[in-house]
């Protein structure tokens, strides 16, 4: 029998105290939703609905093609959101399982344990549970004389007795799909609220349907994120599984709770991590490289025997060999080549260099290509926006680019090119040649004696 998911995404999430909706703030600079839908495509699901409402473009934008979109237009409560979609699921026989799209720790693993309880129980309906220590805000389950689930009560409607109950309901279901679309709309309005909730269910299920429970031994997994706070403790627990994970794989982390990895980053056996480092997006790590301390890489492939400190790297390769740092800034794309050596506040952006190309320190390269064996003197500077458009600047093999040279683009420098210290270089260089393009120097004799200085006070 097919596996379906209805994620509900539809609340603004005003605790948040963003314009961002709740379900698209980042975690680990990868939106919240994104953590659910990719365990989705890895788990026994079919087929995914995501039930969104306020700002529903942010996520037909981010999730295009990935799962299929049900709207609610108004905010009528977890029951009305579910129902929203029927006109995807409602005529299909199978398992659905119901999850919050503020819920970024459930993994595929969790997901596929679910399900195969919920089939292997022969129960209509499975309700998630954890126990919690401080229960307070959650709904409780409720269990019958023979342990069965009653009923789930939320935080308001409780007795005294009931809110003493630590077993709380996570917000996850797993129920047969025809059941489902029967029993949503004889859900009632709660008149305090003036919402329907999907928790009434199970009260109504009860009497004629077998409801089984699945109790979540990690309550951490279930945790909604509801707040700012609430992200940092997710990144937290995030974090630490995924540092986990590496070190268990031959990967070295110095002081790893300094240390940020993002969940679809790539790091092989052999690398080390130091202290303050953090890597995110779709980055790959590969053997022997040293990154860090104190440094950035999002987005970017790093080859083997890199060595990066106290730099950022972002959207950029860098090939076998090259050092990075302390305090160079890689971005948009740039390609740095093997055995290179890209020091000191130096920025290279949208540009290619060749082997064993240097720039030790202060120098800015911008929309280049550089050959093999280039120098670029301290303070060297490609010249490559006039104020309105970005322009190319070419340099062949075994250049040497004196201190102070700015590259006005577009140009061309040719192979074996020397071009002095302190040069504006506006034209083609050709092959070999040696350019200068500075003024004269002038010096005017006696010419201080003529400059006024203030009187020196009298001792």
């Amino acid at each position: 029998m097919p596996n379906y998911a209805i994620v509900l995404a539809a609340g603004k999430g005003t605790r948040m105290k963003t314009e961002m909706p709740k379900c698209a703030y980042p975690i680990l600079k990868k939106p919240m939703i994104e953590y659910i839908v990719e365990n989705l495509e890895t788990s026994t699901l079919d087929e995914s609905v995501l039930v969104v409402g306020h700002k529903r473009e942010v996520f037909e934008d981010l999730l295009e093609g990935r799962v299929t979109f049900a709207h609610q237009e108004d905010q009528l409560g977890t029951g009305h959101a579910t129902l929203m979609a029927q006109d995807a699921l409602k005529e299909k026989e199978g398992t659905t399982i119901i999850l919050l799209g503020d819920m970024p720790l459930i993994n595929d693993k969790i997901i596929n344990k679910i399900l195969n309880a919920h089939r292997s129980s022969n129960d209509d309906m499975t309700v998630v549970t954890t126990h919690v220590d401080n229960p307070k805000g959650y709904g409780r389950i409720v269990r019958n004389q023979f342990g069965r689930i009653a009923s789930i009560v939320e935080q308001l409607d409780c007795t005294k007795e009931q809110k003493q109950i630590k077993e709380i309901n996570t917000g996850i279901y797993a129920v047969d799909n025809t059941l489902l679309f029967e029993m949503l709309p004889k859900i009632e309005k709660n008149k305090r609220k003036g919402e329907y909730y999907l928790t009434d269910i199970v009260a109504l299920m009860q009497p004629d349907y077998h409801i089984g429970t699945f109790v979540m031994r990690d309550s951490y997994r279930v945790m909604g994120v509801n707040d700012l706070y609430a992200i940092s403790v997710a990144e937290k627990y995030m974090r630490d599984e995924i540092n986990k994970e590496h070190m268990l794989n031959g990967v070295s982390i110095i002081n790893p709770e300094t240390v940020t990895i993002g969940h679809n980053v790539r790091i092989e056996p052999g690398v080390t991590i130091h202290p303050n480092t953090t890597i995110t997006g779709d980055s790959h790590i590969k053997p022997y490289a040293v990154i860090g301390p104190n440094t950035e890489i999002h987005s970017s492939i790093i080859h083997k025997e890199v060595q990066v400190k106290h730099s950022l790297v972002y959207d950029s390769i860098i090939h076998p060999r090259s050092t990075i740092g302390p305090f160079a800034h890689l971005r948009n794309g740039a390609e740095i080549g093997p055995d290179n050596r890209i020091g000191n506040f130096v920025e290279v952006k949208k540009s290619t260099t060749g082997k064993n190309t240097k720039a030790a320190h202060l120098a800015y390269i911008g929309d280049a290509t550089t050959g093999e064996n280039v120098n670029f003197g301290c303070g060297s500077v490609t010249v490559n926006y006039d104020g309105v458009q970005k322009h190319k600047t070419i340099i062949g093999n075994d250049v040497f680019i004196g201190c102070n040279t700015n590259l006005v683009a577009p140009i061309t420098i040719g192979d074996e090119v020397f071009i002095a210290a302190g040069s504006t270089v506006t034209k083609d260089v050709p092959k070999g040649a040696m350019a200068i393009a500075r003024n004269h120097q002038i010096n005017k004799a006696d010419y201080t004696k003529h400059l006024i200085r203030p009187k020196q006070d009298d001792k």
